[in-house]
């Protein structure tokens, strides 16, 4: 028991700017060419592929990696499920950014409309 609860725990990602695909592999308990599937399959991870087509992976990417193997490992969601689960996400957080900019347009409309009264 103890054993499965220590699988589930990743450990702390450095404060850095890019990861190669074997620190992300032991960042994120992931098989490299899990990681290289996971990159046709999800289009949000696209690497930075720099000096012999090596591949740099970025700090959001690595929590997206995280993501996905929770949803696929863990929750049991397919490739497909966990696709449409972090679009409808990234969906959600779009519209809340869209209403709050509406909302401070708003207020700065109606503070014009007072000064121009």
């Amino acid at each position: 028991m103890l054993e499965s609860s220590n699988k589930n725990e990743h450990p702390a990602i450095p404060e850095k700017r890019y990861f190669t695909i074997g620190e992300v592999s032991e960042l994120c308990g992931v098989k490299p060419h899990v990681l290289r599937y996971w990159e046709q399959e999800f289009t949000e991870l696209s690497p930075v592929k720099r000096r012999g087509n090596r591949r740099y992976y970025q700090h959001h990417e690595v929590l997206m990696i995280r993501q996905i193997r929770a949803l696929l490992y863990e929750q049991g969601y397919t490739i497909g499920g966990a696709r449409a689960h972090l679009i409808s996400d990234s969906t959600k957080e779009d519209v809340n950014k869209s209403k709050q900019l509406i909302r401070q347009m708003i207020a700065e409309l109606e503070d014009i409309l007072y000064l121009l009264k």
